[in-house]
């Protein structure tokens, strides 16, 4: 289908159709340009924030780290 043939197909619509038809080509442009905003620019493994909690010897223990914030804030391991 050509470019004519769609100018066509849309000037025979009546022109309530015609809104619906630029309505739905705007959500489109909406949708197609947030998810280009939204792709990452850069790998996740080069984030900065990637290894922060390396080497931290208090977290190996998860279980046990959080009982003991648990004692600590709230006075006894639950």
């Amino acid at each position: 289908m050509t470019q004519r043939d769609v100018l066509k197909k849309f000037s025979a619509l009546p022109l309530e159709a015609q809104q619906q038809v630029l309505d739905f080509m705007a959500f489109l442009e909406r949708r197609y340009q947030s998810e280009e905003k939204s792709k990452p620019k850069c790998k996740l493994s080069e984030e900065k924030f990637i290894g922060i909690w390396q080497g931290r010897e208090d977290l190996e223990n998860s279980t046990g780290w959080v009982k003991s914030v648990r004692r600590t804030e709230w006075g006894s391991a639950r």
